[in-house]
């Protein structure tokens, strides 16, 4: 294994240190970025599913008429007869059937809400960031000597 020496003649293990930025820090940091990613996924679709209901209260649209996604670039015509009523994914799999009112409602505590977890993710990715930096500084100092 590699190996350095300090000053006061004690020898470090270098590949210890850099098991641990590569397995550890560098992991960690894959898996925050990964869910910043879905976090911000989500945000996206949120706001989306907000302007779709601001445009159907804006102009009457009952019965709407619109067009679904069967997968793999099959689309089908489809007719909704009420539109009064939507039904959200409020999270964990769980759907609640909301008014039009309610659901923008939801949908802007729910957006407040997964920007605070979306920065909160940002925040840990870059401490993550910079203790890797950190310590490939330091390990670089400890081959040079």
């Amino acid at each position: 294994m590699l190996g350095g020496e300090v000053a006061n003649g004690q020898r470090v293990d270098i590949g210890f240190y850099e098991n641990f930025i590569n397995e550890i820090l560098r992991t960690n940091l894959k898996n925050y970025l990964e869910r910043r990613a879905t976090c911000a996924g989500e945000i996206q679709e949120y706001v989306l599913l907000q302007r779709t209901i601001e445009n159907l209260t804006n102009f009457d649209c009952d019965p709407l008429k619109t067009k679904v996604d069967l997968g793999c670039g099959f689309f089908v015509q489809a007719e909704v007869p009420d539109v009064s009523k939507i039904t959200v994914a409020i999270g964990h799999g769980l759907f609640l059937e909301l008014t039009q009112a309610e659901a923008l409602d939801f949908i802007k505590k729910k957006v407040l809400m997964m920007s605070e977890r979306l920065a909160l993710l940002e925040e840990e990715s870059s401490k993550l960031n910079a203790d890797i930096k950190i310590m490939l500084e330091n390990l670089g100092l400890l081959q040079q000597v």
